[in-house]
């Protein structure tokens, strides 16, 4: 499990993406990549990793759900994810 100081660096990250999205477009529109290298690393979309809310873990997380299998298979058999069943044929 991930340290809590992992999920809130992720946090702040995606905060800083979110900051710089619009600034990084209009620049790569231009072409401008002085202006690209002035803004910081973390503020690139690609350099975000994907992480489940809960717990940190960054291994084998459902986009849809924001959730590693651990605690979405967790959450479904407990109900707390609507329509969400365990399959069986």
């Amino acid at each position: 499990m991930a340290s809590k100081s992992k999920v809130e660096k992720m946090k702040r990250n995606a905060k800083l993406i979110a900051k710089y999205a619009v600034k990084r477009q209009e620049l790569k529109e231009k072409g401008d990549s002085l202006g690209l290298q002035k803004l910081p690393r973390s503020s690139s979309a690609t350099r975000y990793r994907r992480y489940c809310k809960l717990t940190g873990r960054m291994s084998s997380v459902y986009r849809k759900f924001q959730l590693s299998r651990i605690m979405l298979r967790e959450m479904g058999l407990n109900g707390f994810i609507p329509g969400l069943r365990k399959s069986s044929w």
